[in-house]
């Protein structure tokens, strides 16, 4: 079976942990991270989505988001005190999208000096670590920032309130945070994979060549690889007998009554039917990708619009 994402395995020996929570691990990863993506400082947590909603958290506003999205996001909007509007784009999906004024969410794009080139030194971006992230874990996340005073923030919000400090009774209280730091073993995990990440994006601008060349797209996202179809489901069903997984990226979110939005946004409602990711990873061999090329073609009705 061609897989539509690859998920590394790992042999953890935990009792090389000085402690399963805040290991040295995962300071190194976070420095690490911040590097790769050129930004001053790094707080990782249990989820992007804890991070997203502690960045959402004071705002008491009104987010606009694409409708045709990770269902997270809008969730973590309502669940933050916000409230949502949604707006009609689906040329987002597989990248980094500004979800409010400097907040921007890039759980779908891991890139070199990534944040350094966004050039905004106050900005706060924050990935995702779920298994079939760019950089994988057992789920966890991270922001940066270039602003001290904001990663210190997060990081004693996600302590309980507290400050750090290694010894649990000298930590300092000084806040109502929530318990959602990162693990060790979290740390661990995406450290690993981010040491693999510019291996494994040379592979996937590769795969990604190959099929816009055979398919007539210009698809740049390192995360996902979608085509258009007429009937996304049942050409799941088909592709699945021939040995092949592929998915759905994104259902759109805007008519959920619980949203308690109200509005036509016809090119999501048309993507929801239409959009379909196809395998696209760094352990496709050049063979696993003509069987996807050539059953996609003999299924797919090709169209782009």
């Amino acid at each position: 079976m061609i897989g539509l994402f690859s998920v590394n395995n790992y042999n953890i020996d935990t009792s090389k942990f000085s402690n399963l929570l805040h290991d040295k691990i995962v300071n190194e990863f976070e420095q690490s991270f911040a590097k790769y993506v050129g930004a001053k400082y790094a707080c990782s947590a249990n989820s992007a989505s804890s991070l997203l909603f502690l960045a959402l958290s004071k705002l008491n506003t009104t987010i606009s988001i694409p409708s045709t999205i990770p269902p997270v996001v809008p969730n973590v909007i309502i669940n933050s005190g916000n409230k949502i509007e949604f707006y009609d784009d689906v040329e987002w999906v597989g990248k980094s999208y500004r979800l409010y004024e400097n907040i921007i969410d890039s759980a779908q794009e891991v890139t070199r000096n990534q944040y350094k080139n966004h050039g905004d030194p106050l900005a706060q971006m924050i990935f995702s670590f779920y298994p079939t992230k760019p950089v994988g874990s057992c789920d966890g996340g991270i922001v940066v920032s270039d602003d001290k005073d904001t990663i210190d923030w997060y990081r004693m919000m996600t302590l309980n309130g507290m400050h750090f400090s290694e010894n649990n009774w000298d930590r300092k209280h000084v806040a109502a945070g929530y318990k959602m730091h990162a693990t060790s073993i979290q740390a661990y995990l995406a450290n690993e994979n981010l040491k693999k990440l510019d291996k494994k994006n040379k592979r996937l601008d590769e795969i990604s060549v190959v099929y816009n060349t055979a398919f007539g797209y210009n698809n740049t996202s390192r995360h996902l690889y979608r085509v258009r179809v007429n009937n996304n489901k049942k050409f799941i069903e088909e592709m699945k007998r021939c040995g092949i997984v592929c998915g759905i990226h994104y259902e759109h979110c805007h008519n959920k009554s619980f949203y308690n939005w109200d509005g036509d946004l016809p090119t999501s409602e048309k993507e929801s039917i239409k959009t379909v990711s196809l395998p696209f990873h760094e352990n496709l061999t050049d063979q696993d990708i003509e069987e996807v090329i050539k059953h996609t073609k003999r299924l797919a009705t090709g169209e782009q619009e």
